[in-house]
C-alpha cells in the first residue's frame, strides 16, 4: 500500500509499474474517508504519541521523532524528507491517456483502477 499521494496521477503509477515490471492496482481513499486507512490508524497514532508535547521546530527534529516511533508489536518507521518540487495541476495529453493501460474497477472506478505496464506480457 502506498499513501501520501504517491500515485496522484496515472503517469506516476504507469512509470512505477514499468520500472519494476508489475501491474499496479491503485485504490485511493475518497476525500474524508482516510480514517478507514489502516496505515493512518496504526502508524499515525503512534507517531502522534511519540511527539506529543514536543515543539516541532524543524524537519530534522520531526524526522528524528518519526523514526524513533516503535510499538511492542514490532512497528518500526523509516522516514525521509522529500525536497523535490512537484508541479501542480499537470494533466496528461489525450494521446498519453490513450497510451496508458488503465482498467477501471467496477466499484468506485474514479478511485480504483489497475495500470498495466506497456510491456504487459512481462507483468507480474
Amino acid at each position: 500500500m502506498v499513501t501520501s499521494g504517491q500515485f496522484d496521477n496515472f503517469r506516476s503509477g504507469q512509470n512505477f509499474g514499468e520500472s519494476v515490471g508489475l501491474t499496479v492496482t491503485v485504490a485511493h481513499y475518497p476525500t474524508g474517508a482516510s480514517k478507514n486507512n489502516p496505515i493512518e490508524r496504526r502508524l499515525f497514532s503512534q507517531i502522534s504519541k511519540n511527539w506529543a508535547a514536543e515543539p516541532l521546530t524543524d524537519y530534522d527534529k520531526i524526522l528524528r521523532l518519526i523514526r524513533k516511533t516503535t510499538t511492542t508489536t514490532g512497528l518500526r518507521v523509516r522516514a525521509y524528507l522529500d525536497t523535490k518540487d512537484y508541479p501542480l495541476k499537470v494533466k496528461p495529453s489525450a494521446q498519453r491517456l490513450r497510451e496508458l493501460r488503465i482498467t477501471r474497477h467496477t466499484a468506485l472506478p474514479k478511485w480504483n483502477y489497475t495500470i498495466a505496464p506497456s510491456n504487459a506480457t512481462n507483468a507480474k
